[in-house]
Formats: C-alpha cells, structure tokens, sequence
C-alpha cells in the first residue's frame, strides 16, 4: 500500500481537518445539544461534503466521543496548571475553585460533557475522578502536620458531587454565582479536612 500524499495535500491535512470536524461539533454541541450535531449540519458548517467529514469519521457518535476527549484533556491541562503552581496545603481548594471556574468560563465545554454522558455514557471511570482528588487531600494533611484520614475516598466522591451539582446549577440559572459557590466548597473542604480538630467549629 503506498503511504504518499496525493498532489496538493499538504502534510498532517487529515489529522487538522479532523480537528476541525472535532471544533465544529464542539460549537453545535455547545450550542443547541447533540440533536443539532447532524452529519448535514456538521458538514456544512465545516464547509465540506457528507461523504467528506464520513471520510474523516465515520459516525456522528464518534465525533462527540472525540469532543468529549478534547473537552476533558483541555480541562485535566487546565486544572492541573493552576494545582500544580499552588501551595501542597491549598491544592484541595484550587482544584475545587478551577473545576467549577473551568465549566463557568467554558460554558460549551460543559454541554458537551453532559451530552456525551446522556448518549454515550462516557463518564468516566469513578476512580479516575476521586483517585486525583483524594491524593491532593492526603499530600495536603500531611503538608499541614495532620494524621492521615480514615476515607479520603469518600471525602473526594462527596467533593465531586459537589462539584457536579455547582456547575449544574450554573448551567440552569444564569444569576447563579458560581464563582462565590466555589469559593464556600473550598472552604468547607479546608475547615472539614484539611483544619486540626480543635480548630473547626462546633
């Protein structure tokens, strides 16, 4: 089989041409949910035929599981940029603060999470969600001096619950300020987890 372009393509043309098809369901996705990520309406606002974006992919379905690893991959560099650049003792709070800041500012991002949950059933694996989390909250105690925790496990799934529901009501009340929600999760996990005993509040 030859492995030579055809004339007048220029090199990697498939891989950004599927990176555009990817952009565009992420935009109509984002937009007006996956009903509206049709292979006509892809297609068109890619400026290519039918047959085209089938060439790339074969199925609608899988350009939005392709979104949604976009989606995710820019989030996981998102947040950890900001994780790593803070203190051990306050990771817990930043993560908490960038997650929700990140769906806040990336409001098409978020759709496309929440489509691809209801019709691909892509939420991950749970572990990859609370394994991270529970981490940052087990290098935090002992940066503070404090004994290791009983079930940092369920401390990160009840975090992420949160988290969840934080950004869900963003997404269904403008008004909502999610920035000053953020910020309140981030202090309850410091007082509750991250606080010796007799400094909490009774």
């Amino acid at each position: 089989m030859s492995t030579r372009r055809g004339p007048g393509r220029p090199p990697g043309a498939p891989a950004a041409r599927r990176e555009q098809l990817i952009e565009v369901t992420i935009e109509l996705v984002g937009d007006q949910g996956y009903p509206a990520a049709t292979l006509g309406r892809i297609a068109e606002a890619a400026g290519l035929s039918k047959a085209s974006v089938l060439h790339h992919v074969p199925t609608v379905a899988e350009l939005l599981a392709a979104a949604y690893e976009q989606v995710l991959a820019s989030l996981v560099a998102e947040v950890g940029a900001a994780v790593e650049v803070a203190a051990v003792t306050d990771r817990p709070g930043v993560y908490v603060i960038a997650m929700i800041g990140y769906f806040r500012d990336h409001p098409r991002h978020t759709r496309v999470a929440s489509e691809a949950l209801v019709h691909l059933g892509r939420p991950g694996q749970s572990q990859e969600r609370w394994e991270p989390l529970a981490r940052l909250l087990e290098q935090a105690r002992t940066a503070r001096g404090l004994p290791p925790a009983a079930d940092l496990r369920t401390a990160a799934l009840a975090i992420g619950g949160a988290i969840d529901a934080i950004v869900r009501e963003q997404q269904t009340d403008p008004d909502y300020d999610s920035t000053d929600a953020a910020e309140q999760l981030a202090a309850a996990v410091t007082t509750t987890l991250l606080s010796p005993p007799a400094s909490r509040p009774r």
